[in-house]
């Protein structure tokens, strides 16, 4: 437990260290690569077995908050998203890179995005049930964006992925209600660190998992490869900036804690979607998206910090 603790305390810098570990030692990612799905299951139950049920109520009473941002998430940003990429061409002069996009931008937000979003002290909750929402939305509207964009040639298997999905999302909810219901709600907020360090462990299950190959294809085409990851950077901050000036009405914090949510998209459910039957090129698109998701807690971390300090309780009660 103290273990867990110290590596909770770390925070964003532990989760930042995590894509650098799995690119540096890539035997790791092969050996962690199977237990991805169970990594990503383990992922929501933390989340589910976290939720503040003060907050839930709060937003189910206000659904409005969550229909919007499942309706941007699911059909605004695949629209414009294909919009810009038909507008400037690439569908035809980069075929793998337009698939890759596209693929990203269908995509459900990633499983860890509550995780991540708890980890910055932000609304963990309103994330978490937009996620659900959305991600439910996925087996229908991914597979019929995939179908107009890319016609037949990609299958998706839609009702596959709606069996998996199901089965990700009930089987994480109930072992989180059993878990609660054991242990108390009170005994989760104790041990709140703890819980962030062990959110941290199985981050980089998924992490080096992924990262594993990026060295090697750095090596081979170095130029590429760093204009890939340009790129990368782009569509998350356009994705994070533009989600968040849609929501800031709802206060600074949520508006942002949305646009993070936003932003990291669940490319992995894609690759498990298509069985990995994708063009060189689209995987290490992929693979390089993982460092803005990734680096995105430690370097948003100021923005945050200064948006809590006008709210932020006095030092005698941070101290506790």
């Amino acid at each position: 437990m103290q273990a867990l603790e110290w590596l909770g305390g770390q925070g964003t810098r532990a989760i930042a260290a995590l894509v650098f570990i799995g690119i540096a030692v890539p035997p790791i990612g092969q050996l962690l690569r199977p237990f991805v799905t169970e990594a990503i299951f383990f992922l929501l139950c933390i989340s589910f077995m976290r939720v503040d049920i003060g907050a839930l109520r709060d937003h189910l009473r206000r659904p409005g908050i969550v229909l919007t941002a499942t309706a941007w998430t699911t059909l605004g940003v695949p629209l414009i998203s294909g919009a810009s990429c038909f507008a400037t061409g690439l569908d035809a002069r980069s075929p793998d890179l337009f698939l890759a996009l596209m693929l990203q931008a269908v995509a459900s937000p990633m499983m860890a995005a509550p995780a991540l979003a708890a980890v910055m002290g932000l609304d963990s909750t309103l994330v978490l049930i937009t996620l659900v929402t959305s991600t439910a939305l996925v087996p229908i509207t991914a597979p019929l964006f995939a179908y107009a964009f890319f016609g037949t040639a990609l299958t998706l298997g839609p009702l596959g992925l709606g069996f998996k999905l199901l089965a990700i999302l009930g089987g994480s909810l109930l072992v989180a209600g059993a878990i609660r219901w054991t242990v108390g709600a009170s005994a989760i907020k104790r041990h709140t660190r703890a819980i962030d360090g062990l959110n941290i462990l199985i981050l980089f299950v998924f992490v080096a998992a992924v990262m594993g190959s990026v060295g090697g294809s750095f090596l081979a085409d170095p130029a590429r490869t760093i204009e890939l990851a340009v790129l990368a950077f782009a569509v998350f901050f356009a994705l994070l900036g533009v989600t968040t000036l849609i929501f800031r009405r709802l206060g600074r914090e949520r508006a942002l804690a949305l646009g993070l949510m936003v932003s990291q998209r669940n490319m992995g459910l894609m690759l498990a979607a298509t069985d990995g039957v994708l063009p060189g090129l689209t995987w290490l698109y992929f693979a390089l998206c993982q460092f803005p998701i990734y680096l995105s807690p430690q370097l948003l971390k100021p923005i945050v910090r200064r948006l809590r300090a006008p709210n932020a309780p006095p030092a005698a009660e941070n101290a506790r």
